[in-house]
């Protein structure tokens, strides 16, 4: 019988839950009001949104219909975006001055077409939507060309310094064998960030988690034995949790992200600088999280008792840690340093993510403790370390 005191701890969390929850839907109708403007022809509105704003949402958009890597997109997205904005601030030439706006969307098209070069004459075509829209008073006496000018060359140079990330290429080498250890489905084993240069560790290792509970002690056979209650006993709400986070967490943090921004009446500048930071620090959490899951090699749930079920699909990379947990450790610590007063949405949104890797049979819970606390790490250093202005 739960005490009432558990009993109250868990309504809370329920109603912050289903905050959080709420602010997603809200955020999301928005996003979706916003996409089927641009794919009707209508001009964004840009003056209640913000350029940057803006974009990244596309580009969420583009992941959505195109697929690959969202993380790496955005990362790069958002540095370009943020570097450009500020270039364009420090614009001497005029009057008219660079507009940071265009700045933000000329580096945005650089960038996605790269990223998705199946839609380079939609991208041109919706910052030709932006260029003859209506603009906020602040923005309507700065030059948009220059700024637009500005945009695309520092979207250029930060495509140049993509190109040489390594991200992707550095092989694990043969998984070991004996018990404990996980075994590869046969396919391509996936490698994410494992060996990527990073934007601000020293290394992968920087951020190697502690070693996992040893297989078959007391402590991994309780963590077994609750992923298994889990597969046994999952609710459809439970299954719903579980596929709300697939495949990547990355994108609903990113949209929540922008929907804060606009919520809390950031600027342009601000809005570039935090998702630049956000995204950078989640993209360095993934490559901790791979270097810690091919130093350790750890077992799936799915492997170690074949009574598991895993209804989304299982990951063919190593258990330890959680890269849904990394990713969204590292949003969450930003965007709690950014937003203070929605610090305890974020840590129960933080925490539902992870627990969804449960549910879905992948993930055992010290997989998303470790993971959110590699991610939640990450942030921190983003944020001590800086160097994104460079």
């Amino acid at each position: 019988m739960k005490s009432k005191g558990a009993v109250e701890r868990f309504g809370i969390g329920l109603a912050v839950g289903a905050l959080a929850l709420a602010m997603i839907v809200l955020g999301s109708r928005a996003h979706a009001e916003e996409a089927s403007a641009v794919a009707a022809g209508a001009a964004p509105k840009f003056w209640e949104t913000g350029s940057t704003v803006h974009w990244n949402r596309r580009a969420v958009d583009l992941w959505r219909a195109r697929g690959g890597n969202p993380g790496r997109a955005d990362a790069y997205l958002a540095v370009a975006q943020y570097r450009a904005v500020l270039a364009a601030q420090a614009d001497a030439s005029g009057p008219p001055h660079a507009s940071p706006a265009a700045a933000s969307a000329g580096a945005a098209v650089a960038v996605l077409k790269q990223f998705y070069p199946l839609d380079a004459a939609t991208l041109e075509g919706e910052i030709a939507a932006q260029r003859s829209a209506p603009r906020w008073p602040g923005d309507q006496t700065k030059d948009f060309a220059k700024g637009e000018a500005i945009g695309r060359a520092v979207g250029a140079e930060v495509l140049q310094q993509a190109a040489t990330d390594n991200f992707g290429a550095t092989s694990p080498g043969a998984p070991p064998v004996g018990p404990g250890y996980w075994v590869s489905s046969g396919a391509a084993i996936v490698r994410g960030g494992l060996g990527a240069r990073p934007f601000f560790l020293d290394y992968g290792g920087e951020l190697l988690a502690p070693p996992p509970p040893a297989f078959g002690s007391a402590e991994y056979l309780v963590a077994l034995a609750e992923i298994r209650n889990f597969s046994d006993t999952r609710t459809p709400e439970q299954l719903a949790s579980a596929r709300k986070w697939v495949p990547f967490s990355g994108p609903i943090f990113d949209l929540l992200a922008t929907d804060l921004i606009v919520q809390h009446h950031r600027s342009e500048v601000d809005a570039a600088r935090i998702l630049a930071y956000a995204n950078t620090a989640a993209y360095d959490a993934i490559i901790g999280c791979f270097y810690t899951k091919f130093h350790y090699w750890f077992i799936r749930p799915s492997q170690a008792d074949t009574a598991i079920t895993t209804p989304v699909g299982l990951p063919n990379h190593p258990s330890y840690p959680s890269a849904h947990s990394c990713e969204t450790g590292a949003f969450q610590e930003v965007l709690s340093a950014e937003f203070p007063s929605e610090r305890r949405m974020l840590a129960e949104l933080a925490n539902e993510a992870s627990t969804s890797r449960f549910y879905a049979g992948l993930h055992y819970r010290f997989d998303g403790d470790a993971g959110l606390e590699l991610g939640r790490a990450a942030g921190r250093i983003a944020l001590s370390r800086r160097g994104l202005e460079d």
